[in-house]
């Protein structure tokens, strides 16, 4: 008992010491703003953004922070933070230039168009979800090697260090995190490599307070900290994983690891009322559907509506039909795929969606018309932002998909893969975990990569950077996103006013508003209604990270979410 007390003691030492961290750089609580002259760093986990604060003190640049963080979190956010998943990293340089760095995970060569389906057509239960066949080819960590190598400062064993520490000497079990073991007790169970990792003796989840050690994931990080890439994907990681997978049910081989490769893309570019919106290209749909999105509701006076105001989200809920059935049948894997992406963000393309919008009635999702852009030439994931003195500035989105991914870790590794393979339109024209439908575009093909929502973007004026924002969250990332950024740019919010906003999400099909519980007043709601809209009402609406420099004041500001990973700082 007095152990158990002193551990309290300690971890709420710890968490008064996070919060209250300052200096002429930000650390960010999960409820308040955080400001900094010499630079930011916003996560969902404090751990990990204790890690990138101490990268940038040390004199790394944003990328090394970055990399230190990715590696951090998936010792500390399991939830999403991964060596076992993928994502995009956005990275703006002081000059003014920008680039994307694309780490999908990829389908495996002897995966097939209709592998999760039965003899008769229909979707195997759980079968793209949950295991091994679900599981996508990592690029996490070939990724964040990639990022650094070219553009860090720092070597890779030193960004791994305080993550191989975390996994060593453990950490303070938060109370999400014991929520999550708990209340996946089940699933664990069915893996008995995830057992060993996530349960204590008999099944039991760890409890608030005790420390947890990953002695696998140690050794893992360590590896990859002793010679970069080449362990995990050709050396003796990479044959646990493959050993692990093929014995369970998978199809991931040696040569998918070997062949797989991180791919630097250029960013799609729009704007919106004089700032240059910079963001993430296809197999993300998310840079798209922002642009689009922006594009179509530069047209109409948002501020005369009213913040929220029935008018404005009936809006909202039109501008999102239009954008999400455009992402629905014209994105993908642009490696594999003919994507019109110049015509997708085309002013004339999005005036042609504007001219579809009745502000007075909801026109019914199975009645929209897809547009033709050919015809105009001319809930897992986690978000995070990094910014330095110098004005480099990174957003970063990785996932392993749903919540603790496939819940399958790698047996004497001690990671978790993901799930990946549901991204992919596993029936053409059925919903998937998160009721998103996709067709031909996003097909299951060998080594293609799986159409995303995640949307690391940064947003700058006259080349200077304004602000890196992101969200996890499935489909709700873009609105989530979108949402966010307009508070700022139209209805002038600081950034902690612009986060906690209530929120709305439309995604085509269902055709339903969603609200955020609580926030929405019933005669906002009722109107709604009366213009034709299904209302329904949600739960928290995903969780938005972000970064925002304040050119009067010379001051970045930190700000993060309170929704769901709010509970990380609550030690």
């Amino acid at each position: 008992m007095k152990c158990l007390k002193s551990k309290t003691v300690l971890l709420i030492l710890f968490s008064i010491f996070i919060c209250c961290y300052n200096s002429l750089y930000a650390t960010v609580n999960l409820t308040t703003t955080s400001r900094g002259k010499n630079g930011a760093v916003v996560t969902s986990e404090p751990i990990a953004t204790q890690v990138g604060i101490d990268v940038l003190k040390q004199g790394g640049n944003a990328v090394d922070a970055t990399v230190a963080v990715g590696f951090a979190l998936a010792v500390t956010y399991p939830t999403a933070g991964n060596i076992g998943g993928g994502g995009f990293m956005l990275i703006h340089f002081p000059n003014g230039t920008q680039t994307t760095i694309d780490f999908r995970e990829t389908a495996p060569l002897a995966s097939s168009k209709n592998m999760y389906l039965d003899s008769e057509g229909n979707e195997i239960p759980q079968k793209s979800t949950l295991g091994y066949l679900a599981c996508g080819v990592p690029g996490t960590v070939a990724g964040l090697s990639y990022a650094l190598e070219k553009y860090g400062t720092m070597t890779l064993d030193r960004t791994l260090e305080p993550a191989m520490k975390l996994a060593s000497h453990g950490f303070p079990v938060s109370w999400s995190l014991h929520q999550d073991m708990e209340r996946l007790k089940s699933a664990f169970t069915q893996f008995p490599s995830s057992a060993e990792v996530f349960l204590k003796k008999h099944g039991l989840a760890y409890e608030m307070g005790e420390l947890f050690k990953q002695p696998a994931l140690f050794n893992t990080l360590k590896m990859i900290s002793d010679t970069g890439t080449k362990s995990f994907y050709s050396g003796k990681i990479a044959q646990l994983i493959v050993d692990d997978v093929q014995n369970n049910g998978g199809i991931i081989s040696l040569e998918d690891l070997k062949n797989y490769r991180a791919i630097e893309r250029e960013p799609v570019v729009g704007s919106y009322k004089g700032f240059q919106i910079t963001s993430m290209g296809p197999p993300s749909s998310g840079g798209i559907a922002l642009i689009q999105s922006l594009n179509i509701l530069e047209q109409f006076d948002l501020q005369e509506m009213g913040y929220n105001s029935t008018t404005y989200l009936h809006l909202l809920g039109e501008v999102l039909k239009n954008v999400y059935i455009v992402r629905a049948h014209y994105l993908g894997d642009s490696d594999f795929i003919n994507i019109p992406l110049d015509e997708l963000i085309s002013h004339e393309f999005c005036a042609a969606l504007v001219d579809k919008i009745n502000l007075n009635q909801s026109t019914p999702a199975e009645s929209l018309a897809v547009s033709n852009p050919f015809l105009f030439e001319g809930d897992h994931t986690t978000h995070y932002n990094i910014v330095d003195k110098n004005g480099m500035a990174v957003a970063v989105t990785t996932t392993i998909n749903t919540g603790y991914g496939s819940k399958a870790v790698v047996k004497g590794a001690g990671f978790l893969l993901n799930n990946e393979m549901d991204d992919f339109a596993v029936k053409i024209g059925s919903p998937n975990i998160y009721g998103l439908v996709a067709f031909q575009p996003n097909t299951i093909e060998p080594g293609k990569r799986m159409l995303s929502s995640m949307s690391p973007t940064i947003i700058t004026k006259d080349g200077k950077f304004i602000l890196a924002i992101g969200a996890m969250g499935g489909p709700k990332i873009i609105t989530a996103t979108l949402q966010t950024i307009l508070n700022v740019l139209e209805f002038n919010m600081s950034i902690q006013e612009a986060i906690n906003g209530p929120r709305m999400h439309h995604q085509w099909l269902p055709d339903k508003i969603f609200l955020e519980k609580i926030w929405f007043p019933k005669d906002v709601i009722s109107g709604l209604m009366q213009r034709g809209n299904t209302v329904q009402i949600m739960g928290y609406h995903s969780e938005v990270n972000a970064i925002h420099f304040i050119p009067q004041s010379n001051l970045f500001t930190g700000a993060a979410d309170f929704r769901y990973n709010g509970l990380a700082i609550g030690y």
